[in-house]
């Protein structure tokens, strides 16, 4: 299996820059953060509604809690929001607050107004990715790299197992890229 490629300082930094030159961009912002701070998937992002996101207060709710039919297994789950993701999330709903006024719209809205399905949620990091010049990255890369920076964090795989949302840690494991420079600080820490 082939893996999502994981950005680096630069093309992260070139992803912000493309994104902050086209339409919509503290709707695009939001896409982006949801899946780089919290590790959601194409189908999980298409899934959300406002609700799910925001209270009735409008701030951003610190958990969010997926139902089975937003989930890749069809399974309930909850998303823990950090505050990198709450201060997007907060962007985004500064920008348009008659459409985050909705509790039952689809969280991000297309040009034409309704949601996303998962498809157009791939298509739209994929379009961004071709027009930054980043090649082997998807709407996985994000996810990836959540995953990968608790990694190098030292968060402990069980917990990023929980994080991410998977049944077996050998999924979770498969996610988390290692290379020469990581193994050499690694040996240097013993």
């Amino acid at each position: 299996m082939k893996q999502a490629k994981l950005l680096t300082h630069t093309e992260q930094k070139r992803i912000d820059a493309i994104i902050a030159a086209h339409r919509y961009t503290a709707r695009n912002r939001a896409i982006f953060a949801i899946s780089f701070f919290a590790g959601l998937r194409a189908c999980e992002i298409a899934g959300l509604k406002v609700g799910d996101v925001f209270g009735d207060n409008g701030d951003v709710r610190d958990t969010v809690y997926l139902k089975a039919n937003q989930t890749k297994g069809d399974e309930a789950n909850t998303v823990l929001v950090s505050k990198r993701l709450a201060k997007a999330l907060m962007a985004y709903a500064t920008t348009y607050p008659r459409h985050t006024a909705k509790p039952d719209a689809a969280l991000f809205f297309s040009a034409k107004r309704g949601g996303f399905s998962p498809q157009t949620i791939v298509n739209l990091f994929a379009r961004f990715y071709a027009m930054a010049g980043i090649k082997g990255a998807s709407s996985h890369s994000g996810r990836r790299q959540f995953l990968t920076e608790l990694a190098d964090k030292g968060i402990n795989v069980r917990v990023i197992q929980a994080l991410a949302r998977h049944k077996d840690i050998s999924t979770t494991q498969r996610y988390i890229d290692y290379n020469e420079s990581k193994l050499r600080n690694a040996i240097e820490l013993s």
